[in-house]
């Protein structure tokens, strides 16, 4: 889907102009996306299989949910939005933390996608079984739970297991931290 974007500066300001997301690729335009990590009470954290089906990354491990923030839309909006729509599962405002906003800046398929995006990070407890999550079947190849410590062990391991994306190691650790302080 070809989503109309608010662009922003190199240092996540708005420029007060939107672009369909093709054009904001093609042209390496700076814009916002929502990433949301689930945790649970027993020290799990939700992972999402990309599906076979993205051009990036397909079947990589990442993040719970993630999405871009349509034009005019609220990052929190667009987390609510993005969660229902690729796991089924409905969320309230009150239940997001924020835990930064992280700038990944990557070139994929020879210069034809300029991803230039802020992540704008969020965490959430994940309070219903796993088994009741509905995987958007274009993005979402499968779910699941790891702990912690099979996290990390991932983490450890991604240049050689084709599990995480290795060049977002830096990344995870931090969300992992973060969701760990918010818990103890």
């Amino acid at each position: 889907m070809d989503e109309l974007l608010d662009i922003v500066d190199k240092n996540g300001k708005s420029t007060g102009k939107t672009a369909l997301k093709s054009e904001v690729h093609k042209n390496g335009w700076y814009h916002n996306t929502i990433h949301l990590w689930l945790y649970t009470k027993n020290d799990e954290i939700l992972l999402q299989q990309r599906s076979h089906k993205k051009v990036i990354y397909p079947l990589l491990w990442d993040v719970s949910v993630a999405g871009h923030i349509d034009a005019g839309e609220t990052f929190e909006e667009a987390a609510i939005r993005e969660t229902k729509e690729e796991i089924g599962l409905q969320l309230k405002e009150t239940e997001l933390t924020k835990i930064g906003a992280h700038l990944h800046k990557s070139i994929y398929n020879n210069g034809a996608i300029k991803d230039f995006e802020f992540h704008q990070v969020y965490i959430a407890e994940l309070s219903v079984d796993l088994n009741t999550l509905i995987p958007q079947k274009d993005e979402v190849e499968a779910l699941k739970l790891v702990t912690f410590n099979e996290f990390e062990n991932l983490l450890v391991n991604s240049i050689t297991n084709s599990h995480f994306i290795a060049s977002n190691t830096e990344y995870y650790k931090f969300v992992l931290e973060s969701i760990k302080n918010l818990k103890h």
